[in-house]
């Protein structure tokens, strides 16, 4: 590759030298006459050389083998590689996707069944309440009949020693009244009435007052 030397004085000097020889010799010698020598009409052109910005023959085709390369390289090696470990997370992610939706339904069906397993506890538990309630009733109904008896039993016993002890006690009460009722008879005329009389009379008085 040429490398130019420019120097500048009273001409402009271009000398291009070999890159690779590196010891300075002048492959080509060109001047470059100021404005004032090129409108007399002194000096001559410089020749054209290669140009520096055009990439040589060597570098296209380092170039474009090191693209094809990387094209191969990405085409069956990284590519597939990257697709495969794309297709190995969607897969991953569907999978968790799916055994999401799995779980999902799972515990909604353990919910359906938990749910109509209360239904049915709670059937059953009416039912056991409802039987309970009954038989309580009945118990309940029994044993007030027993001891409206009772009481009934205790009443008319009660009634019954009342009237044996009432009627026990009147012949003691008829008898106090008659020897009462005769001694003031006794008092009040100076006779001494007759018994039969004055019991007939306090009998039919104390009979009078327990009817009404």
């Amino acid at each position: 590759m040429l490398t130019a030397v420019v120097t500048r004085g009273a001409q402009i000097e271009v000398v291009f030298v070999a890159a690779e020889e590196g010891e300075g010799e002048s492959a080509v010698d060109c001047e470059f006459p100021l404005e004032e020598e090129t409108a007399a009409g002194e000096g001559e052109p410089c020749e054209t050389g290669p140009s520096p910005i055009a990439p040589e023959l060597k570098e296209i085709a380092w170039g474009s083998g090191a693209f094809i390369v990387l094209a191969l390289l990405m085409r069956f090696v990284l590519y597939p590689r990257l697709k495969k470990g794309m297709d190995a997370r969607y897969a991953h992610i569907r999978g968790g996707h799916e055994q999401a939706d799995t779980a999902r339904a799972s515990a909604r069906a353990e919910v359906a069944e938990y749910e109509s397993a209360l239904a049915t506890v709670k059937a059953e538990a009416n039912d056991r309440v409802e039987v309970a309630r009954q038989t309580l009733e009945a118990e309940r109904t029994a044993r007030l009949a027993e001891v409206n008896a009772a009481i009934a039993a205790k009443r008319e016993a009660a009634a019954a020693e009342a009237q044996a002890a009432r009627q026990a006690v009147q012949g003691d009460v008829a008898a106090a009244v008659a020897d009462v009722t005769s001694r003031t008879i006794q008092l009040s005329t100076g006779r001494v009435p007759d018994a039969d009389a004055v019991s007939t009379a306090v009998a039919d008085v104390m009979s009078a007052g327990v009817s009404a």
